[in-house]
């Protein structure tokens, strides 16, 4: 099972040192990878109070993809979206991205995507909230088309692609689709489609319901159940590295391929808090 840590994207502010620091730290501890999730708006809930998602736009966020080619510029570590918005963004751009990334990773990344909740960014990126899930479940093949043909021609309900591809090309062909869900209909779409899944669940607590609920999924469509991966997650907040080295013992013995840990929540006031929780951790996982 691979370790790695969630990056701190409320807490960490705008400071290009601070961000440079954590991943030089993750990296020297021996994390195998950094995790991060994605908003590219946050929403005034003053004016939207239909909005019933944990984020405002009071709370920062890290372009992702951005930040992980930062990060390959100076570490080993590998990296994964947990999740992005896939379905608010144009497919040929985000393929030409993702490859980017994983070229400058050395072939490291995974590419995790969601539907997400917040209909207004949807609207300001020019994008139908609606349709999300449609769009998703089409984009996914969309791009690894791009990522492993050299011409690809599409007609379809959302994309029109004629006869044009990514150069370069990225390492892997086609880079690994997660999906992050927790709905019995994003469940069986993960078996379906993904080559991965990132919980919203834990062992003992719906995983394992869950994970049967992905099965379905992939044999509904003739896939091995058995090749669909799953991260898992565990949380500092208790500020137990005993603790949190139990949780992270049950997410192995359930078959987790990853794991990461988020210490956000933790109380960490600077990047140094969270550094050194994560020395505190490595001293437990890794």
């Amino acid at each position: 099972m691979q370790i790695g840590v969630v990056f701190p994207q409320t807490e960490i502010g705008g400071d290009r040192g601070a961000v440079r620091a954590y991943g030089q730290a993750a990296s020297d501890l021996g994390y195998t990878h950094v995790a991060a999730y994605d908003h590219v708006l946050g929403a005034d809930t003053a004016v939207h109070h239909d909005l019933a998602g944990p984020y405002t736009l009071e709370d920062s966020f890290h372009e992702p993809l951005v930040l992980f080619s930062f990060l390959a510029g100076f570490t080993g570590l590998g990296f994964a979206t947990s999740i992005l918005i896939g379905p608010q963004r144009q497919t040929a751009l985000l393929a030409k991205q993702a490859a980017e990334v994983d070229l400058l990773s050395g072939g490291q990344f995974r590419l995790g995507l969601g539907i997400g909740w917040n209909h207004v960014e949807y609207e300001a990126l020019g994008y139908s909230f609606r349709d999300r899930a449609s769009f998703m479940e089409e984009q996914i093949g969309v791009l690894r088309r791009l990522w492993t043909e050299k011409s690809v021609t599409v007609d379809s309900r959302f994309h029109r692609i004629s006869a044009a591809g990514l150069c370069p090309l990225p390492v892997q062909r086609p880079i690994p689709i997660w999906i992050g869900a927790w709905a019995p209909a994003a469940l069986r779409r993960v078996g379906r489609l993904a080559d991965g899944w990132f919980p919203q669940v834990r062992p003992g607590g719906g995983l394992e319901e869950a994970l049967e609920t992905i099965a379905e999924g992939a044999r509904e469509v003739g896939r091995d159940p058995a090749a669909i991966q799953f991260e898992g997650r565990v949380e500092y907040a208790t500020r137990d590295p005993d603790r949190t080295a139990l949780h992270a013992a049950k997410w192995r013995a359930a078959g987790a391929a990853f794991l990461s840990v988020n210490t956000m929540a933790a109380g960490c006031r600077n990047v140094h808090d969270h550094i050194a929780a994560l020395s505190a951790l490595a001293e437990v996982l890794l």
